[in-house]
């Protein structure tokens, strides 16, 4: 049974909409307080409609506010408050974004000791493990895609664990996790960042069967953002 994960954080901005053009895939909200329902002698109780359960591979987040003003995220369901579930898609994968790459602002602040210190240790361009974590989720820490991945630099639950992540909505260990796969791919593709990217977005198995990129728009595009993003970040050191 996995254990109930639960991360208390003072800022309220962390979760607060990603940049412009850039919207969670869903964001279902309930503050709705329960109802008392009378009925007439006679009468029989009508059958309420019921939450629609999260995807198997899902792992649903929620975020819910305390009396003290700090935010709560919590994989179980908040009782007697209201909260958020929220899911992210990978932010950069959109064929259709119609956000500007080559201006788009940049996240050259956020965890920079956690993100050298890691570089340093994978012997990795902080400036790629930042355009990655750009890519993957606009810097969210507690992101969550419809399929599953988690964090900062989305791993899949499988994945976290083969990566020994325990906690993917710590920053720490997803930056850790995320940056190790890459290292591996990279390793692997022998510093082909183009192959690189085409795996950590769509698999090892994809870029096997296609012998390459994968043929996917979603893929194609993901690469193509996240060079640009590389650069830019590499500019801004």
């Amino acid at each position: 049974m996995q254990r109930p994960v639960t991360i208390i954080c003072s800022c309220l901005l962390m979760l607060s909409s990603p940049l412009t053009g850039a919207t969670p895939a869903s964001v279902e909200v309930n503050s709705e307080p329960k109802r008392q329902l009378k009925l007439q002698p006679g009468q029989q109780p009508q059958a309420q409609p019921v939450a629609k359960p999260a995807p198997a591979n899902s792992i649903a987040v929620f975020k819910s506010n305390q009396a003290d003003g700090t935010v709560l995220f919590s994989d179980r369901r908040p009782v007697n408050r209201p909260y958020q579930q929220l899911h992210f898609d990978c932010f950069a994968c959109d064929p259709n974004s119609s956000i500007n790459w080559h201006n788009t602002p940049l996240f050259v602040r956020p965890y920079n000791r956690i993100i050298d210190r890691i570089a340093q240790e994978q012997q990795l361009d902080p400036a790629l493990i930042r355009a990655v974590i750009h890519a993957e989720s606009a810097f969210q820490v507690a992101a969550l895609s419809k399929r599953g991945a988690i964090g900062l630099m989305q791993l899949m639950p499988d994945t976290a664990t083969m990566l020994g992540v325990s906690d993917p909505l710590s920053a720490e260990q997803n930056i850790q996790g995320g940056s190790v796969y890459l290292a591996r791919l990279l390793k692997q593709y022998n510093g082909d960042l183009n192959l690189t990217l085409a795996a950590y977005n769509a698999g090892p198995g994809n870029v096997r069967r296609h012998q390459g990129v994968p043929p996917f728009a979603e893929t194609q595009a993901y690469i193509k953002r996240v060079l640009i993003l590389h650069k830019r970040y590499q500019q801004a050191a």
